[in-house]
């Protein structure tokens, strides 16, 4: 039996201002909470959070992603990656108020699968996903202008991850596309390919790029980035019409920053290490990578890890954390893909002091950041989301 061991990695001032203990008021938005939000060091914010949370029982349904803080994971009554935590609050018709420790898209998924007599509340508003953020409706519609122009919009279906805004799953499901998650890419390009000649991949081009190269035999040939930033989206009509992927120009800021000197060094560091990373990493990481799956496939791995095997794995630092102390007495080693701190910023805008400012207004009748997806965007993004559920 071994205790826990330290991961090695030292917080930079940039992460200890993401973790919201140091401030940039020049960068930082939508941290003011109206009312009284409590200090961080407050000693009574988790006999809080119990007392608010007793109070609403069966009404507030608190959802935790793997990427949250402890100290929130702590008050959730589930918790998963972003698709099933959504699944999860649609079963529960019956709560009142869905309290969703995760990010912005993830609240929109959530608003969009439950019902019109539930209210999903995002406690920090400035909780988004730069991925997400890098495809906007307005950036996707003139691509698909682009696409359109080119010749090809009619042979093209658009695939979009989970991880996006509800516009461009409204997108996606008014094109006849569909969603998926990091455990179902393949099935869904499968399904696309079935549809049409080519796929759009918004907005993850790492995750497109690796599923159609790692799992379904095509080439990085194939392959084409389609950048918003750049006129006709940086590429010519002539390669528009030869890619089979035309993958958009978006990543994870987490997983994107792993590269192959990480791999190679963690390997020297750690003899016998097995590699387990995120088919959200770049192409030559996984490529170089023992495993590769979603943060699910990540979790029930180390659980059917023998005792006494050693792991560095490339994702969020607070799950990689959580699942080395979960494992220590299993005599299982696992360490950070990396020595730098590599937490979700975003994410970790979800804190104590947010959450226990959300539960308390609920209990006293105010609701607080609800999450409302319009009904027609609800209605395009559903038909996406329903497709991608159908999906064999």
């Amino acid at each position: 039996m071994t205790t826990a061991q330290p991961l090695d990695v030292q917080p930079t001032p940039l992460a200890l201002l993401l973790l919201g203990r140091q401030a940039d008021p020049r960068s930082e938005r939508g941290v003011e909470c109206p009312g009284d939000l409590p200090a961080p060091s407050d000693p009574d914010l988790v006999a809080r959070a119990r007392a608010a949370k007793a109070a609403l029982g069966e009404r507030v349904f608190v959802l935790g992603h793997h990427y949250q803080r402890d100290e929130v994971i702590e008050f959730a009554d589930v918790t998963g990656d972003s698709f099933k935590l959504a699944r999860d609050a649609a079963a529960r018709p019956d709560a009142e108020y869905i309290v969703f420790c995760g990010v912005h898209f993830m609240a929109e998924s959530a608003d969009i699968l439950t019902g019109d007599n539930q209210q999903v509340i995002l406690p920090d508003l400035a909780a988004g996903c730069s991925m997400a953020d890098m495809a906007t409706a307005e950036q996707v519609a003139e691509c698909w202008d682009v696409l359109t122009e080119a010749g090809v919009a009619g042979v093209t279906v658009p695939v979009s991850y989970m991880n996006s805004s509800a516009d461009i799953k409204a997108f996606t499901g008014r094109h006849g596309g569909t969603i998926c998650t990091s455990s179902n890419a393949k099935r869904a390009l499968d399904w696309a390919f079935e549809q049409g000649e080519k796929v759009l991949f918004l907005p993850d081009q790492h995750l497109g790029r690796n599923t159609a190269v790692r799992e379904m035999g095509m080439s990085l040939d194939d392959c084409v980035v389609y950048n918003p930033h750049k006129p006709g989206g940086g590429l010519t009509a002539e390669e528009l019409r030869a890619a089979k992927m035309i993958l958009w120009r978006g990543h994870c800021s987490v997983h994107g920053r792993f590269s192959l000197d990480s791999v190679n060094e963690v390997r020297e560091r750690v003899p016998g290490v097995n590699v387990l990373v995120h088919p959200e990493c770049k192409h030559e990481v996984v490529a170089a990578a023992d495993h590769v799956g979603s943060t699910e496939h990540i979790i029930k791995t180390l659980e059917a890890a023998p005792a006494g095997s050693k792991w560095a794995i490339g994702t969020e630092l607070n799950l990689v954390r959580r699942l080395a102390n979960r494992f220590a007495s299993e005599d299982k080693e696992i360490v950070f893909l990396d020595r730098t701190v590599c937490f979700c910023s975003t994410m970790n805008r979800i804190d104590l002091p947010h959450l226990v400012w959300s539960l308390e207004s609920l209990a006293a009748g105010k609701v607080v950041n609800r999450i409302q997806v319009d009904k027609e965007t609800e209605a395009y993004a559903k038909l996406a989301l329903e497709r991608m559920l159908a999906l064999p």
